[in-house]
């Protein structure tokens, strides 16, 4: 009874239907949204100058005046070897030089007096050439006992090591005693003057560090952080740790070498923030306004979830909000 009254007093009101809103459009410039993605290295301090002195001869140890950690002026003794043998090895080619120099005098003496002799025809042309010949063969034995004095000074030479440029011990290996042989390292030494950092980049940092000219690269170590400037960058990759070195000079004071840390810098080139790519027609980029119509700008370099390159100058504008709604050639509010 009810409900029939009320189908005849009126009707019943439709539902209500939601009205989507029209998405929201917002435009910025490339300058306000870019940012620039921080980089950073393993590095280590190491001087520019890096040695490992060895012995040229056979000799015991007889003294290794510095140790680890003391530091060295360059000329500075740094190993004594026994050099006994060597010295009399030296006092033999004297004696054979002095030797020779008076074999030397002998035969010009006698080469002289038989030149004059021939002028008033004493003498035959051929004693002549005797005396000749004799004196060529003194200047020779002058010339190769010479060469033996100069070779047995540099042989006890040898047995004196001294320090190629100031520089601190970094490694000790021979001890007072020892037979040190050819080629046996016996210290390390690393200057301390002249230091470098020396970072182990992925080849494709290596560009981008070389164009980090908005700010000066930083070292940072347990000890605090450095201002750098790069110096090169290795053309070569190396074959164990797949990985360019580079070399960067301290603009200030250094820290102490051998010293661990990283290298950070920053990139010069602008790049767009991972949550404003779009992606179209499997392609990711950026929605660039242009006379009033968005317009879809490929960034081949882009890659899901991370900041992309930009080459897009500063002023350019680009969609910001409700860009996932928008069409290649919409018009924009």
């Amino acid at each position: 009874m009810h409900a029939t009254l009320m189908t005849a007093c009126g009707r019943e009101s439709p539902p209500t239907v939601a009205v989507p809103s029209a998405p929201t459009f917002a435009v910025g410039s490339v300058a306000e949204v870019a940012l620039y993605p921080e980089r950073s290295a393993p590095a280590s301090v190491v001087g520019k100058h890096e040695a490992r002195l060895s012995a040229e001869v056979a000799a015991p140890i007889q003294a290794i005046p510095v140790d680890v950690g003391q530091t060295v002026k360059k000329g500075q003794v740094v190993v004594r070897l026994d050099a006994r043998d060597a010295q009399l090895a030296l006092e033999r080619a004297q004696a054979a030089l002095a030797q020779a120099e008076a074999r030397h005098a002998l035969a010009r003496a006698q080469f002289e007096r038989a030149r004059a002799l021939r002028e008033k025809n004493f003498i035959s042309a051929e004693a002549l050439t005797v005396r000749e010949t004799e004196l060529a063969a003194a200047v020779a034995d002058l010339r190769a006992a010479k060469a033996q004095r100069d070779t047995a000074r540099r042989a006890l030479e040898k047995h004196t090591l001294r320090a190629p440029f100031d520089a601190v011990v970094r490694e000790r290996r021979g001890q007072v005693g020892e037979l040190a042989a050819p080629g046996t390292v016996l210290l390390t030494l690393v200057s301390h003057t002249e230091l470098e950092l020396a970072a182990q980049l992925q080849p494709r940092d290596a560009e981008s560090l070389q164009r980090a000219v908005s700010a000066a690269p930083i070292f940072e170590s347990a000890t605090g952080r450095y201002e750098l400037k790069p110096l090169r960058v290795s053309p070569a990759v190396n074959r164990e740790s797949r990985s360019i070195e580079a070399r960067l000079a301290f603009v200030g004071p250094a820290p102490a070498a051998g010293s661990e840390g990283r290298l950070v810098w920053r990139e010069a080139q602008a790049h767009l923030p991972a949550e404003l790519l779009v992606q179209r027609e499997g392609r990711l980029g950026v929605f660039v306004v242009e006379g009033g119509k968005a317009r879809f700008h490929a960034l081949p370099q882009a890659q899901e979830g991370r900041p992309a390159p930009l080459d897009l100058p500063a002023d350019a504008r680009i969609v910001t909000q409700g860009r996932h709604a928008v069409q290649d050639g919409q018009a924009l509010p």
